[in-house]
């Protein structure tokens, strides 16, 4: 018994010597494996940073703040904007805040997501500042990224439609075709602007030769030009080629990147004041007119004579106008758009004057008034959101909206009027221009 005790207390001994050993073993490799994992570490780590570096030899915290927020704001961008940029850019930060006008919904400091424009600027602002030509085909997975991002261009937001009775303004429209330097130039007293379809160029030419040829009245330099939109449907190509070898002839068109269509007549009269508050800021007076009218352009001088300098906007001025709630109407508005039963005072669209300070606060004042279909209540709207209303003519009958027959007499006593169809205008010039009195 002893002895057998003895070898079991013998193998335990050596059990224990092996097991001492074993562990300093394990402990000698425990280490060696160590310090290679952690060289391993310190290598990528050395190489990843050395990478990040030769994409961005100005690397910096701010470069690397900008490019995770572009990374991570694209997926976030909201493309169902009914009124883009329609938020005043020096709060960027604004929540919606809805008040009434005349009983009409309007929008105040409504933010919204950058549109695609804005998401590309930041894109290319990024690259910008990572690019460099240390780049090569081992470049790192950061490096390529960016590369792809400048070559794929940003899908285009689809059109969203703000309904049948508003229009899409404000927007980030741009003209196209402009005449930017007459004003400044020439400094007229003032500014006639002609809406018209980029395709009419016939009553363009009739103008042309007709009221819209004085350019001097009464020692008043008086500037004309026609306001255009974009064609659509069929020949657009064909239609802006002639437009843009009209413009070079005559040097007297403007041309924004909007549809030229009758709903959109609120966007090209928006333009209209945008152009005039840009380019023709230091002119007294503008008029609005149409077409196809008839103007006299010497009353219209003499009454400007003793017209108000500011805030000042007349023509023929509709008071207690009824909405009109018959869908079969051409103005028709809905309640639900607009519940009040009558327009504010505004002056019609056949023809309309404005002192040349009111452009920039129509178009301010537009940032808070949702933009009806109908331009010349659309502009009402925004003369009651700036708390004016447009003046009465000094006499009722200087604006007459009904087409009239030419009687040489009656046409001599008006400012403007509307000529009924197939009357030859160029005959009717001739005539009123002859020798002798009117009447």
């Amino acid at each position: 018994m002893l002895e057998s005790g003895f070898a079991k207390g013998g193998q335990g001994g050596q059990s224990k010597e092996m097991k001492l050993a074993e562990s300093k073993r394990w402990c000698r490799w425990s280490r060696c494996h160590g310090c290679f994992f952690i060289l391993v570490v310190t290598v990528v780590v050395f190489y990843y940073n050395t990478n990040i570096k030769e994409t961005a030899h100005d690397w910096s915290p701010k470069w690397w703040t900008k490019y995770n927020a572009t990374k991570w704001f694209i997926p976030f961008n909201s493309h169902n904007n009914v009124f883009p940029n329609v938020s005043d850019p020096s709060t960027p930060g604004s929540t919606p805040e809805l008040t009434t006008a005349a009983g009409l919904t309007t929008i105040e400091n409504l933010s919204t997501f950058p549109q695609t424009e804005n998401i590309t600027e930041i894109t290319s602002r990024t690259v910008a500042d990572t690019n460099t030509p240390h780049q090569t085909e081992n470049s790192s997975p950061v490096t390529q990224q960016i590369t792809q991002k400048k070559n794929v261009k940003p899908t285009p937001i689809p059109y969203v439609s703000p309904g049948p009775y508003v229009v899409e303004y404000p927007y980030d429209y741009h003209f196209i075709i402009n005449e930017s330097k007459k004003c400044e130039e020439q400094k007229p007293f003032l500014v006639l602007i002609v809406p018209v379809a980029p395709n009419n160029k016939a009553h363009r030419d009739i103008i042309r030769r007709t009221w819209g040829n004085q350019s001097e009245v009464q020692g008043k330099v008086v500037k004309l030009f026609f306001l255009l939109g974009m064609h659509s449907g069929d020949g657009v190509e064909q239609v802006q080629e002639q437009v843009q070898q009209e413009s070079k002839e005559h040097q007297d068109l403007i041309q924004s990147n909007f549809v030229d269509c009758y709903k959109n007549l609120t966007i090209k009269t928006m333009m209209m004041l945008e152009w005039l508050d840009s380019y023709c800021s230091d002119a007294s007076y503008a008029m609005k007119i149409d077409s196809d009218t008839f103007l006299n352009l010497p009353l219209l001088i003499n009454m400007l004579s003793n017209a108000p300098k500011t805030n000042y906007m007349t023509g023929l001025v509709a008071g207690n106008a009824a909405v009109l709630r018959d869908p079969s109407s051409k103005w028709f508005l809905p309640f639900d758009l607009y519940p009040n039963p009558q327009y504010p005072l505004y002056a019609l669209g056949l023809g309309y004057i404005l002192s040349l300070d009111l452009p920039k606060k129509l178009v301010a004042a537009s940032r808070h008034v949702k933009a009806l279909y109908i331009e010349d209540v659309y502009l009402g709207l925004c003369m009651q959101y700036l708390g004016l209303s447009p003046t009465n003519p000094p006499n009722w009958g200087y604006f007459i909206v009904s087409p009239l027959q030419y009687n040489r007499c009656t046409f001599s006593r008006l400012v403007v009027c509307l000529i009924a169809d197939n009357t030859d205008r160029l005959w009717i010039w001739k005539d009123y221009n002859r020798p002798g009195p009117y009447c």
